[in-house]
Parts: C-alpha cells; sequence; structure tokens
C-alpha cells in the first residue's frame, strides 16, 4: 500500500494563468501533495518527469516543444499516474473512462478535480501502477484526436551549398538543431533546413521518427545503439555510421529492452 501522505507530483501546462490555477485548487484539495515542478512546455516536462519520477503528471494535452501524449508515455514508463488537461469535449476524451489515465476538462472545476483525486486515492492505496492499458489509452487519444486533414511530409526543400535539393523523406536518418538552423542527413550527404524541430514534428510520422533530444529527431530504423559514458551522458548510435547523437534522460523510455 502507498503512504499517500507522501506524493509527488509534476504541472505542465503552457499557459501560467491555468498552471496557477491548478496549482491552487490542488493546494486546496490536498494540502499534502508536494508540487515538484511546474513546466511550461513538453521538453521540460520530460525532463522534470526523469529527474524526479514524480507519483503523479498533470498534463496539457497540447503543449510546444513535445505534445503532451508523448509526456504521458515517459510518464507511464516512470510509473507516475498521469491526469490530462484539455479542452476537447468528453466524447474525444471518453477512452479514458477506464481509469487507467484520467482527465480534466478546461475550464478547470473543483468537483471534477476531487473526483479525479479521489480516484487517484484508490489507486494509490491499491498500490496500482500504470500498465499497457494506461498507453493503450495514450495511443488511442492520439488516433482519436489526430486530424483527418493531418498531411506527413514527403519532400524536404533544403539548401546544399548555392543550390537547392529535394530530399525525399525516405532518405532522412535524421535531423540535428545546430544554431538557427536544422541539419538534415541522409546516408550520403548533409543538407541545412530553416524550419525548427517543433514545427518538423508535426509532420513526422511518430512510428518512424524519435525525437530523442531537444535538438535531435532520428529515424528509428536506422538505430543501432543507445551507449551511457561514465559519466552518465547517452549518446545514440546509428548502423554503418560513426554519427553519436545525444539522448535527454527525458527520452530514454523509449529504449527500454532495445
Amino acid at each position: 500500500m502507498t503512504d499517500i501522505t507522501d506524493i509527488n507530483a509534476i504541472i505542465a501546462e503552457d499557459e501560467a494563468p491555468l498552471r496557477n490555477a491548478l496549482r491552487a485548487m490542488l493546494e486546496d484539495a490536498w494540502p499534502e501533495l508536494r508540487i515538484v515542478a511546474e513546466c511550461e512546455d513538453g521538453i521540460a516536462a520530460m525532463e522534470a518527469i526523469a529527474a524526479h519520477r514524480p507519483t503523479l503528471a498533470f498534463l496539457d494535452i497540447r503543449m510546444p516543444g513535445v505534445s503532451g501524449l508523448d509526456v504521458a508515455r515517459a510518464a507511464v514508463a516512470a510509473k507516475s499516474l498521469v491526469v490530462f488537461t484539455t479542452a476537447y469535449d468528453e466524447y474525444a476524451v471518453r477512452a479514458f473512462e477506464a481509469g487507467a489515465v484520467d482527465y480534466l476538462l478546461k475550464p478547470l472545476q473543483p468537483e471534477r478535480l476531487q473526483r479525479a483525486l479521489d480516484r487517484i486515492r484508490e489507486r494509490l492505496r491499491a498500490a496500482t501502477a500504470p500498465n499497457d492499458d494506461a498507453l493503450q489509452q495514450v495511443d488511442a487519444l492520439e488516433t482519436r484526436l489526430r486530424p483527418s486533414g493531418t498531411r506527413l511530409i514527403r519532400w524536404i526543400s533544403a539548401a546544399v551549398g548555392d543550390s537547392v535539393r529535394m530530399i525525399g523523406i525516405e532518405e532522412v536518418l535524421y535531423f540535428q538543431a545546430q544554431d538557427k538552423y536544422v541539419r538534415v542527413v541522409t546516408a550520403g550527404a548533409e543538407a541545412i533546413i530553416r524550419t525548427p524541430i517543433k514545427d518538423l514534428l508535426a509532420g513526422l510520422d511518430p512510428d518512424e521518427f524519435w525525437q530523442v533530444h531537444r535538438g535531435v529527431v532520428v529515424r528509428v530504423s536506422a538505430i543501432d545503439r543507445v551507449r551511457r559514458d561514465e559519466f552518465g551522458k547517452s549518446t545514440l548510435q546509428l548502423r554503418g555510421r560513426d554519427d553519436a547523437l545525444p539522448v535527454s534522460a527525458a527520452f530514454l523510455h523509449r529504449f527500454r529492452g532495445m
């Protein structure tokens, strides 16, 4: 049985008024709950999960940097219970009714928050950890919320010297942020584009490309291994290449069992 008087949580919400409102409501509803981090974007939230391994994670579904859905996967991997805050209606999120993941509709209501906290306390008393059901719910929600007209990137128009090259997305091994540009690296060449990593992610197939660092997105099928050095820093190597790409602790959950 979990001691529910010693519970910590993170709040991830990019809008400060909503973040402050949720913190105040939690302080009233559960005074013993310790808020160990408040995050303005998805990457900061993933870093907070890696650093604190919180009992609870209150996540906005739509956040800059990395979506709340990806953050939720990291939270489940860290054995955190997830509560989403969302402006989507109940039809969009009714997959949560099974209870593996909970949600709060915006604008937040104290009564609905209390019901979510009661459910969380029950799970903590029963020592029920997040499991594959939670991941399945996150996947189902992502499918439900994905716009039907979303277009995936098929071609990259990139600068190579004094010319512009058209690169098929199937050629790309990884993208890496560098100063004001992003490197596009293929098996035989590289080029630069001005599109930020966070904008690229919206048009990449999440089953084919993973973000592994604030400034690195890599093709999953190109990954050979992840190494950790004596200082605890992790790097990723690609098959048949010498590239050593940084992997931040926030994204290491992707490589469990790899």
